[in-house]
């Protein structure tokens, strides 16, 4: 069974930068992804990258600002944000996937507990 411990939230300020951690044990072989989840609103898709290293963002969420990465070595999924504004306030999931398919929470099968990230105006 697989778990992903998530690290990395904390508060900053507007325009601040964060790096996310999601650490992985168990099979590994995977797409992860990150996804975020703000109060009253619906979880959201931010960003998922195959094993392979390649790519997917929701470009009109992130516009630039974020990148994600992973070490397959350390079994380690990471998400940069930079240019942080207060909407991106949320609670920031980790999620990982087998196969292929769409990028939606329903898709992924294992998830993280979470760690919030604040940004100050």
């Amino acid at each position: 069974q697989v778990q992903l411990v998530e690290s990395g939230g904390g508060l900053v300020q507007a325009g601040g930068s964060l790096r996310l951690s999601c650490a992985a044990s168990g099979r590994t072989d995977s797409t992860m992804g990150w996804f975020r989840q703000a109060p009253g609103k619906e979880r959201e898709f931010v960003a998922s990258i195959r094993w392979s290293g390649g790519t997917t963002y929701d470009e009109d969420l992130v516009k630039g600002r974020f990148t994600i990465s992973r070490d397959n070595a350390k079994n380690t999924v990471y998400l940069q944000m930079n240019g942080l504004k207060p909407e991106d306030t949320a609670v920031y999931y980790c999620a990982l996937r087998y196969g292929s398919g769409p990028s939606n929470a329903a898709a992924f099968s294992s998830w993280g507990q979470g760690t919030q990230v604040t940004v100050s105006s």
